[in-house]
Protein backbone atom coordinates (compact mmCIF):
# COMPACT_ATOMS: atom_id res chain seq x y z
CA UNK A 1 0.00 0.00 0.00
CA UNK A 2 1.45 3.05 -1.14
CA UNK A 3 2.16 5.90 1.82
CA UNK A 4 0.94 8.98 2.67
CA UNK A 5 2.01 12.09 4.34
CA UNK A 6 -0.81 13.87 5.72
CA UNK A 7 -0.44 18.00 5.58
CA UNK A 8 -2.24 20.11 7.87
CA UNK A 9 -2.50 23.50 5.79
CA UNK A 10 -4.31 25.94 8.47
CA UNK A 11 -4.78 29.16 6.29
CA UNK A 12 -6.50 32.77 7.08
CA UNK A 13 -9.57 31.32 6.28
CA UNK A 14 -9.97 27.72 6.91
CA UNK A 15 -8.13 25.04 7.47
CA UNK A 16 -7.27 21.70 5.24
CA UNK A 17 -5.85 18.28 5.78
CA UNK A 18 -4.40 16.44 2.79
CA UNK A 19 -2.78 13.12 2.41
CA UNK A 20 -0.17 13.29 -0.11
CA UNK A 21 1.02 9.44 -1.41
CA UNK A 22 4.49 9.00 -2.30
CA UNK A 23 3.68 7.01 -5.73
CA UNK A 24 1.63 10.26 -6.81
CA UNK A 25 -2.18 9.09 -6.74
CA UNK A 26 -4.87 11.33 -6.52
CA UNK A 27 -5.16 13.25 -3.39
CA UNK A 28 -7.61 12.95 -0.36
CA UNK A 29 -8.45 16.48 1.41
CA UNK A 30 -10.82 17.58 3.86
CA UNK A 31 -11.33 21.53 4.64
CA UNK A 32 -13.31 23.17 7.28
CA UNK A 33 -13.59 27.85 7.08
CA UNK A 34 -13.49 28.82 10.46
CA UNK A 35 -14.71 32.32 11.82
CA UNK A 36 -13.73 35.70 11.30
CA UNK A 37 -13.47 38.32 14.01
CA UNK A 38 -13.38 42.21 13.89
CA UNK A 39 -13.79 43.65 16.82
CA UNK A 40 -12.58 47.32 16.22
CA UNK A 41 -11.85 48.62 12.56
CA UNK A 42 -8.15 47.54 11.66
CA UNK A 43 -8.57 44.68 14.40
CA UNK A 44 -8.64 40.70 13.38
CA UNK A 45 -8.92 37.89 15.53
CA UNK A 46 -9.21 34.13 15.34
CA UNK A 47 -10.82 31.68 18.28
CA UNK A 48 -7.32 29.54 18.18
CA UNK A 49 -9.96 26.58 19.91
CA UNK A 50 -12.39 26.55 16.68
CA UNK A 51 -8.64 26.45 14.61
CA UNK A 52 -7.86 23.21 16.88
CA UNK A 53 -11.26 21.55 16.14
CA UNK A 54 -11.10 22.40 12.30
CA UNK A 55 -7.40 20.85 12.51
CA UNK A 56 -8.84 17.67 13.94
CA UNK A 57 -11.67 17.20 11.88
CA UNK A 58 -10.38 17.22 8.53
CA UNK A 59 -7.31 15.45 10.11
CA UNK A 60 -9.74 12.32 10.92
CA UNK A 61 -12.02 13.22 8.00
CA UNK A 62 -8.65 12.40 5.99
CA UNK A 63 -7.28 9.88 8.00
CA UNK A 64 -10.35 7.84 8.12
CA UNK A 65 -10.33 7.53 3.70
CA UNK A 66 -6.45 6.89 3.80
CA UNK A 67 -6.04 4.26 6.88
CA UNK A 68 -4.58 5.10 9.83
CA UNK A 69 -1.59 2.27 9.05
CA UNK A 70 -0.65 3.99 6.04
CA UNK A 71 0.12 7.21 7.37
CA UNK A 72 3.84 7.89 7.78
CA UNK A 73 4.22 11.67 8.81
CA UNK A 74 2.15 14.77 9.27
CA UNK A 75 3.20 17.71 8.13
CA UNK A 76 2.07 21.39 9.22
CA UNK A 77 2.04 24.68 7.34
CA UNK A 78 0.00 27.72 8.63
CA UNK A 79 -0.73 31.73 8.46
CA UNK A 80 2.41 33.48 9.71
CA UNK A 81 2.35 35.92 12.36
CA UNK A 82 -0.78 35.71 14.04
CA UNK A 83 0.11 35.03 17.82
CA UNK A 84 -1.65 32.40 19.87
CA UNK A 85 -1.71 32.72 24.13
CA UNK A 86 -2.21 29.73 25.79
CA UNK A 87 -1.63 28.28 29.29
CA UNK A 88 0.45 25.25 29.79
CA UNK A 89 -1.52 24.11 32.17
CA UNK A 90 -4.96 23.77 30.84
CA UNK A 91 -3.80 24.04 27.15
CA UNK A 92 -6.44 26.57 26.29
CA UNK A 93 -6.28 29.90 25.06
CA UNK A 94 -5.75 32.43 27.35
CA UNK A 95 -7.69 35.11 24.61
CA UNK A 96 -8.04 35.53 20.73
CA UNK A 97 -5.53 35.05 18.56
CA UNK A 98 -4.21 37.91 16.79
CA UNK A 99 -4.45 37.45 12.90
CA UNK A 100 -1.46 38.85 11.14
CA UNK A 101 -3.51 40.98 8.80
CA UNK A 102 -4.09 42.45 12.27
CA UNK A 103 -3.15 46.87 12.11
CA UNK A 104 -3.93 47.61 16.34
CA UNK A 105 -0.01 48.37 16.82
CA UNK A 106 0.32 50.29 14.17
CA UNK A 107 0.99 53.66 15.88
CA UNK A 108 4.01 51.50 18.68
CA UNK A 109 5.81 50.43 15.10
CA UNK A 110 5.78 54.19 14.33
CA UNK A 111 7.02 54.89 17.13
CA UNK A 112 9.71 52.23 17.52
CA UNK A 113 10.68 53.63 14.33
CA UNK A 114 10.51 57.30 14.95
CA UNK A 115 13.51 56.15 18.41
CA UNK A 116 15.97 54.39 15.62
CA UNK A 117 14.90 50.74 16.55
CA UNK A 118 14.32 49.90 12.62
CA UNK A 119 17.93 49.45 12.20
CA UNK A 120 18.34 46.64 14.67
CA UNK A 121 14.93 44.83 13.67
CA UNK A 122 16.07 45.16 10.09
CA UNK A 123 19.90 43.76 10.87
CA UNK A 124 18.66 41.07 12.70
CA UNK A 125 15.43 39.76 11.41
CA UNK A 126 15.11 40.72 7.35
CA UNK A 127 12.27 42.27 7.99
CA UNK A 128 10.41 46.04 8.84
CA UNK A 129 9.01 47.61 11.90
CA UNK A 130 5.24 46.50 10.98
CA UNK A 131 2.23 45.19 12.96
CA UNK A 132 2.23 42.48 10.82
CA UNK A 133 4.63 40.97 12.52
CA UNK A 134 4.42 39.12 15.78
CA UNK A 135 6.31 41.02 18.54
CA UNK A 136 4.22 43.76 18.66
CA UNK A 137 0.79 41.95 19.15
CA UNK A 138 2.62 40.03 21.58
CA UNK A 139 3.65 42.92 23.92
CA UNK A 140 0.26 44.21 23.38
CA UNK A 141 -1.22 41.19 24.76
CA UNK A 142 1.16 41.86 28.00
CA UNK A 143 1.02 45.82 28.21
CA UNK A 144 -3.05 45.50 28.23
CA UNK A 145 -3.31 42.78 30.57
CA UNK A 146 -4.79 40.73 27.78
CA UNK A 147 -2.39 37.65 29.19
CA UNK A 148 -0.01 37.82 32.43
CA UNK A 149 3.57 36.69 32.30
CA UNK A 150 4.00 33.80 34.22
CA UNK A 151 5.84 30.28 33.90
CA UNK A 152 2.43 28.95 32.59
CA UNK A 153 2.13 31.48 29.61
CA UNK A 154 3.20 29.92 26.34
CA UNK A 155 3.20 32.11 23.31
CA UNK A 156 2.83 30.66 19.70
CA UNK A 157 2.10 31.34 15.96
CA UNK A 158 -0.05 28.62 15.04
CA UNK A 159 2.09 26.05 13.50
CA UNK A 160 3.22 25.86 17.56
CA UNK A 161 -0.54 25.69 18.95
CA UNK A 162 -1.45 22.86 16.55
CA UNK A 163 1.92 21.10 17.38
CA UNK A 164 1.46 21.19 20.52
CA UNK A 165 -2.21 20.04 20.68
CA UNK A 166 -0.84 17.11 18.73
CA UNK A 167 1.47 16.57 21.04
CA UNK A 168 -0.86 16.40 23.37
CA UNK A 169 1.12 19.86 24.94
CA UNK A 170 4.73 18.03 25.51
CA UNK A 171 5.96 19.61 22.75
CA UNK A 172 6.27 23.59 22.05
CA UNK A 173 8.63 24.11 19.22
CA UNK A 174 8.13 26.15 15.75
CA UNK A 175 10.51 26.06 12.87
CA UNK A 176 12.87 28.72 11.39
CA UNK A 177 10.42 30.02 8.61
CA UNK A 178 8.09 30.97 11.06
CA UNK A 179 10.06 31.83 13.86
CA UNK A 180 11.48 34.18 11.05
CA UNK A 181 8.59 36.10 11.15
CA UNK A 182 8.16 37.14 14.81
CA UNK A 183 10.61 39.72 14.79
CA UNK A 184 11.94 38.25 17.74
CA UNK A 185 14.31 35.78 15.70
CA UNK A 186 17.61 36.35 14.19
CA UNK A 187 18.02 34.98 11.00
CA UNK A 188 21.96 35.16 11.08
CA UNK A 189 22.17 33.25 13.99
CA UNK A 190 19.13 31.02 14.00
CA UNK A 191 18.36 31.69 17.32
CA UNK A 192 15.76 33.92 19.54
CA UNK A 193 17.52 37.43 19.98
CA UNK A 194 18.04 38.74 23.47
CA UNK A 195 17.75 42.34 22.38
CA UNK A 196 14.42 42.03 20.32
CA UNK A 197 12.94 40.27 23.09
CA UNK A 198 13.75 42.76 25.81
CA UNK A 199 12.61 45.75 23.35
CA UNK A 200 9.81 44.16 22.98
CA UNK A 201 9.22 43.28 26.40
CA UNK A 202 8.47 39.30 25.49
CA UNK A 203 10.20 36.56 28.01
CA UNK A 204 12.27 33.86 26.06
CA UNK A 205 10.73 31.75 28.50
CA UNK A 206 7.40 31.98 27.12
CA UNK A 207 8.78 31.54 23.13
CA UNK A 208 8.60 28.11 21.22
CA UNK A 209 12.23 26.17 20.76
CA UNK A 210 13.31 26.32 16.91
CA UNK A 211 13.91 23.04 15.22
CA UNK A 212 14.57 22.02 11.82
CA UNK A 213 11.90 22.88 9.09
CA UNK A 214 12.21 18.75 8.23
CA UNK A 215 12.72 16.97 10.83
CA UNK A 216 11.02 14.91 13.61
CA UNK A 217 9.14 16.97 16.00
CA UNK A 218 7.08 14.99 17.83
CA UNK A 219 4.81 12.25 17.39
CA UNK A 220 1.23 12.07 17.90
CA UNK A 221 -0.97 11.52 21.70
CA UNK A 222 -4.32 9.64 21.38
CA UNK A 223 -6.68 12.33 21.73
CA UNK A 224 -10.46 12.97 20.42
CA UNK A 225 -9.58 10.57 18.17
CA UNK A 226 -6.60 11.41 16.39
CA UNK A 227 -4.22 7.93 17.08
CA UNK A 228 -1.11 8.20 19.25
CA UNK A 229 2.26 7.44 17.64
CA UNK A 230 2.39 9.37 14.54
CA UNK A 231 5.75 11.26 13.45
CA UNK A 232 4.87 15.31 13.25
CA UNK A 233 7.96 16.02 10.61
CA UNK A 234 7.65 19.29 8.85
CA UNK A 235 6.51 22.83 9.37
CA UNK A 236 6.70 25.63 7.68
CA UNK A 237 5.34 28.94 7.25
CA UNK A 238 2.87 28.94 4.34
CA UNK A 239 4.62 30.99 2.07
CA UNK A 240 7.83 28.75 2.16
CA UNK A 241 5.87 25.84 2.51
CA UNK A 242 4.33 27.16 -1.14
CA UNK A 243 8.42 27.80 -2.51
CA UNK A 244 9.32 23.89 -1.19
CA UNK A 245 5.94 22.54 -2.51
CA UNK A 246 6.82 24.22 -5.96
CA UNK A 247 10.20 22.60 -5.97
CA UNK A 248 11.85 26.00 -5.89
CA UNK A 249 15.40 24.30 -4.79
CA UNK A 250 17.68 26.43 -7.13
CA UNK A 251 18.47 30.14 -6.30
CA UNK A 252 16.84 32.53 -8.69
CA UNK A 253 13.42 30.56 -8.67
CA UNK A 254 10.53 32.29 -7.44
CA UNK A 255 6.52 32.05 -6.75
CA UNK A 256 3.91 33.39 -6.10
CA UNK A 257 0.69 32.59 -4.28
CA UNK A 258 -2.65 34.00 -4.85
CA UNK A 259 -3.96 33.51 -1.26
CA UNK A 260 -5.99 35.55 1.17
CA UNK A 261 -3.44 38.06 0.08
CA UNK A 262 -0.39 37.23 -1.99
CA UNK A 263 3.10 36.85 -1.44
CA UNK A 264 6.23 36.55 -4.15
CA UNK A 265 9.46 34.74 -2.99
CA UNK A 266 12.80 33.96 -4.66
CA UNK A 267 14.99 31.41 -3.66
CA UNK A 268 18.52 33.73 -2.69
CA UNK A 269 20.58 30.29 -1.45
CA UNK A 270 22.32 29.58 1.83
CA UNK A 271 23.77 32.60 2.30
CA UNK A 272 21.90 35.52 4.60
CA UNK A 273 21.70 38.37 2.25
CA UNK A 274 21.98 41.96 3.68
CA UNK A 275 18.28 43.73 4.19
CA UNK A 276 17.54 45.98 1.40
CA UNK A 277 14.54 48.45 1.21
CA UNK A 278 10.98 47.51 0.36
CA UNK A 279 11.96 43.72 0.91
CA UNK A 280 11.54 40.92 3.33
CA UNK A 281 14.55 38.69 4.16
CA UNK A 282 13.43 35.68 5.05
CA UNK A 283 14.43 31.68 6.07
CA UNK A 284 12.73 30.03 3.69
CA UNK A 285 13.46 26.53 5.38
CA UNK A 286 16.28 24.29 6.93
CA UNK A 287 16.31 20.83 6.57
CA UNK A 288 17.57 17.92 8.99
CA UNK A 289 21.32 17.85 7.64
CA UNK A 290 21.51 21.51 9.12
CA UNK A 291 21.77 23.41 5.92
CA UNK A 292 19.39 26.55 5.45
CA UNK A 293 17.84 28.25 3.11
CA UNK A 294 17.08 31.78 2.52
CA UNK A 295 14.70 33.85 0.64
CA UNK A 296 13.52 37.68 -0.51
CA UNK A 297 9.88 38.12 -0.11
CA UNK A 298 7.30 40.58 -1.19
CA UNK A 299 4.18 40.23 1.21
CA UNK A 300 0.69 42.09 0.14
CA UNK A 301 -1.72 41.96 1.93
CA UNK A 302 -4.87 41.57 0.35
CA UNK A 303 -5.77 39.42 -2.66
CA UNK A 304 -8.64 36.57 -2.44
CA UNK A 305 -9.79 39.02 0.76
CA UNK A 306 -10.67 41.37 -2.09
CA UNK A 307 -12.89 38.55 -3.61
CA UNK A 308 -14.34 37.48 -0.43
CA UNK A 309 -15.01 41.11 -0.27
CA UNK A 310 -17.32 41.45 -3.63
CA UNK A 311 -19.23 38.53 -2.28
CA UNK A 312 -19.86 39.32 1.32
CA UNK A 313 -19.46 43.21 1.53
CA UNK A 314 -20.72 44.50 -1.27
CA UNK A 315 -23.07 41.23 -2.84
CA UNK A 316 -21.49 41.79 -6.17
CA UNK A 317 -20.96 38.25 -6.45
CA UNK A 318 -22.25 34.55 -4.97
CA UNK A 319 -19.24 33.04 -4.97
CA UNK A 320 -15.46 33.75 -5.18
CA UNK A 321 -15.69 31.36 -8.04
CA UNK A 322 -17.76 34.19 -10.11
CA UNK A 323 -15.50 36.22 -9.68
CA UNK A 324 -13.36 35.00 -12.85
CA UNK A 325 -16.38 34.73 -15.78
CA UNK A 326 -17.64 38.30 -14.66
CA UNK A 327 -14.32 39.61 -14.85
CA UNK A 328 -13.56 38.45 -18.46
CA UNK A 329 -17.02 39.43 -19.41
CA UNK A 330 -15.84 42.97 -20.14
CA UNK A 331 -12.76 43.84 -21.67
CA UNK A 332 -11.23 46.32 -19.14
CA UNK A 333 -12.10 47.92 -16.06
CA UNK A 334 -13.21 50.54 -18.05
CA UNK A 335 -10.70 53.18 -16.19
CA UNK A 336 -11.32 51.78 -12.44
CA UNK A 337 -8.68 50.74 -10.49
CA UNK A 338 -9.51 49.34 -6.94
CA UNK A 339 -6.36 49.53 -4.33
CA UNK A 340 -7.48 46.61 -1.44
CA UNK A 341 -5.03 47.99 1.00
CA UNK A 342 -7.96 47.52 3.62
CA UNK A 343 -5.64 46.53 6.56
CA UNK A 344 -2.77 48.73 5.11
CA UNK A 345 -0.26 48.28 2.35
CA UNK A 346 2.87 45.41 2.07
CA UNK A 347 5.56 45.34 -0.19
CA UNK A 348 7.14 47.68 -1.47
CA UNK A 349 5.48 50.53 0.86
CA UNK A 350 5.14 49.43 3.83
CA UNK A 351 2.13 51.79 4.57
CA UNK A 352 -0.11 51.05 7.57
CA UNK A 353 -2.02 53.87 7.21
CA UNK A 354 -3.01 53.64 4.00
CA UNK A 355 -6.71 52.16 3.12
CA UNK A 356 -8.98 50.54 0.47
CA UNK A 357 -9.25 52.83 -2.89
CA UNK A 358 -12.00 53.03 -5.65
CA UNK A 359 -11.42 55.18 -8.24
CA UNK A 360 -12.23 56.02 -11.41
CA UNK A 361 -15.80 55.61 -11.26
CA UNK A 362 -18.29 56.46 -14.21
CA UNK A 363 -22.46 56.46 -14.99
CA UNK A 364 -20.94 53.37 -17.41
CA UNK A 365 -19.20 51.37 -14.98
CA UNK A 366 -20.95 47.75 -13.77
CA UNK A 367 -20.03 45.03 -11.28
CA UNK A 368 -18.00 43.31 -14.16
CA UNK A 369 -15.49 46.55 -14.12
CA UNK A 370 -15.25 46.70 -10.27
CA UNK A 371 -14.73 42.93 -10.65
CA UNK A 372 -12.15 43.08 -13.61
CA UNK A 373 -10.78 46.00 -10.88
CA UNK A 374 -10.32 43.37 -8.42
CA UNK A 375 -7.95 40.95 -10.46
CA UNK A 376 -6.06 43.28 -11.95
CA UNK A 377 -5.02 44.70 -8.81
CA UNK A 378 -3.59 41.09 -7.83
CA UNK A 379 -1.11 41.44 -11.18
CA UNK A 380 -0.19 45.28 -10.32
CA UNK A 381 0.31 44.09 -6.68
CA UNK A 382 2.32 41.42 -7.76
CA UNK A 383 4.33 43.39 -10.46
CA UNK A 384 5.25 46.31 -7.60
CA UNK A 385 6.59 43.70 -5.48
CA UNK A 386 8.69 41.44 -8.07
CA UNK A 387 10.25 45.20 -9.78
CA UNK A 388 10.85 46.04 -6.10
CA UNK A 389 12.21 42.39 -5.59
CA UNK A 390 14.73 42.75 -8.75
CA UNK A 391 15.98 45.99 -8.03
CA UNK A 392 16.90 44.92 -4.67
CA UNK A 393 18.53 41.35 -5.49
CA UNK A 394 19.90 42.33 -8.95
CA UNK A 395 18.50 38.80 -9.12
CA UNK A 396 16.12 39.45 -12.33
CA UNK A 397 13.09 36.62 -12.28
CA UNK A 398 12.86 34.80 -15.50
CA UNK A 399 9.86 33.28 -14.71
CA UNK A 400 7.24 33.06 -12.13
CA UNK A 401 5.85 29.91 -10.61
CA UNK A 402 2.47 30.66 -9.50
CA UNK A 403 -0.53 28.77 -7.13
CA UNK A 404 -3.47 29.52 -5.07
CA UNK A 405 -6.91 29.95 -5.59
CA UNK A 406 -6.90 32.77 -7.61
CA UNK A 407 -4.24 31.04 -9.89
CA UNK A 408 -7.48 29.18 -12.06
CA UNK A 409 -7.80 32.19 -13.33
CA UNK A 410 -6.68 32.32 -17.20
CA UNK A 411 -7.57 36.24 -17.45
CA UNK A 412 -5.73 37.01 -14.49
CA UNK A 413 -2.05 34.77 -15.30
CA UNK A 414 -2.17 36.22 -18.52
CA UNK A 415 -2.79 39.93 -17.28
CA UNK A 416 0.21 39.24 -14.81
CA UNK A 417 2.32 37.96 -17.66
CA UNK A 418 2.02 40.69 -19.66
CA UNK A 419 2.49 43.23 -16.75
CA UNK A 420 5.68 41.31 -15.53
CA UNK A 421 7.25 40.84 -19.35
CA UNK A 422 7.89 37.37 -17.73
CA UNK A 423 6.40 34.09 -18.51
CA UNK A 424 3.91 32.46 -15.68
CA UNK A 425 3.58 29.05 -15.16
CA UNK A 426 0.80 27.14 -13.24
CA UNK A 427 1.32 23.86 -11.74
CA UNK A 428 -0.86 20.86 -12.69
CA UNK A 429 -1.29 20.59 -9.07
CA UNK A 430 -1.66 24.14 -7.42
CA UNK A 431 -2.37 23.35 -3.70
CA UNK A 432 1.60 23.80 -3.32
CA UNK A 433 1.34 24.53 0.51
CA UNK A 434 0.05 21.67 1.20
CA UNK A 435 2.05 20.05 -0.87
CA UNK A 436 5.22 21.84 0.96
CA UNK A 437 4.47 20.67 4.24
CA UNK A 438 3.78 16.96 3.09
CA UNK A 439 7.27 16.91 1.03
CA UNK A 440 9.17 18.51 4.39
CA UNK A 441 7.84 16.12 6.87
CA UNK A 442 7.97 13.24 3.87
CA UNK A 443 11.44 13.93 3.21
CA UNK A 444 12.70 13.85 7.27
CA UNK A 445 10.59 10.19 6.95
CA UNK A 446 11.88 8.78 3.81
CA UNK A 447 9.01 8.75 2.00
CA UNK A 448 10.61 11.20 -0.59
CA UNK A 449 14.63 10.07 -0.58
CA UNK A 450 16.17 13.85 -1.69
CA UNK A 451 15.23 17.02 -3.19
CA UNK A 452 15.41 15.96 -6.93
CA UNK A 453 12.96 12.94 -6.51
CA UNK A 454 10.30 16.15 -5.13
CA UNK A 455 11.28 18.03 -7.89
CA UNK A 456 10.73 15.49 -10.51
CA UNK A 457 7.00 15.38 -8.92
CA UNK A 458 6.61 19.36 -10.07
CA UNK A 459 4.28 19.26 -13.51
CA UNK A 460 3.30 22.26 -15.71
CA UNK A 461 -0.48 23.04 -16.86
CA UNK A 462 -0.34 25.94 -18.51
CA UNK A 463 2.11 28.62 -19.70
CA UNK A 464 1.19 32.27 -20.20
CA UNK A 465 3.80 34.20 -22.15
CA UNK A 466 3.61 37.80 -21.63
CA UNK A 467 2.66 40.75 -25.19
CA UNK A 468 5.87 41.52 -26.37
CA UNK A 469 4.34 45.35 -26.74
CA UNK A 470 4.40 46.30 -23.29
CA UNK A 471 3.22 49.92 -23.84
CA UNK A 472 -0.50 49.50 -22.61
CA UNK A 473 0.86 47.37 -19.83
CA UNK A 474 3.30 49.98 -18.49
CA UNK A 475 -0.04 53.03 -19.10
CA UNK A 476 -2.36 50.71 -17.36
CA UNK A 477 0.06 50.42 -14.29
CA UNK A 478 0.87 53.75 -14.19
CA UNK A 479 -2.21 54.51 -13.81
CA UNK A 480 -2.41 52.02 -11.01
CA UNK A 481 0.37 53.73 -8.86
CA UNK A 482 -1.56 56.85 -9.33
CA UNK A 483 -4.59 55.46 -7.45
CA UNK A 484 -2.26 53.88 -4.78
CA UNK A 485 -0.80 57.08 -3.83
CA UNK A 486 -4.55 58.13 -2.96
CA UNK A 487 -4.71 55.33 -1.19
CA UNK A 488 -1.44 56.09 1.07
CA UNK A 489 -1.91 57.18 4.45
CA UNK A 490 -5.16 57.54 4.75
CA UNK A 491 -5.82 56.57 8.35
CA UNK A 492 -3.02 58.07 9.93
CA UNK A 493 -5.27 60.98 12.02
Amino acid sequence: MARAAIAIDAGTTGVRARAVFDDARPSIASYREFTQYFPVPGWVEHDADEIWRAVRDTFLDVAAQVGTDNIATIGITNQRETVVAWSRSTGRPLSRAIVWQDRRTADRCADLTAAGALDTVRRQTGLVLDPYFSATKMEWMLQTGAVHHSDDLAFGTIDSWILWNLTGGSVHATDPSNASRTMLFDITTLQWSETLCELFGVPMSTLPTVLPSSGRFGVTRASGGIPAGIPISGIAGDQQAALFGQACFTPGMAKNTFGTGSFVLLNVGSQCPVPTDGMLTTVAWSLADGTTTYALEGAIFVTGAAVQWLRDGLGIIERAADVGPLAASVNDSNGVFVVPAFTGLGSPWWDPYARGTLVGITRGVTRAHIARAVVEAMAYQTRDAVEAMASASGIPIGTLRVDGGASVMNLLLQFQADQLGVPVHRPADQETTALGAAFLAGLAEGVWPSLDAIAERWQLDAAFEPNPDRTFSDLFHAEWRRAVERSRNWARD
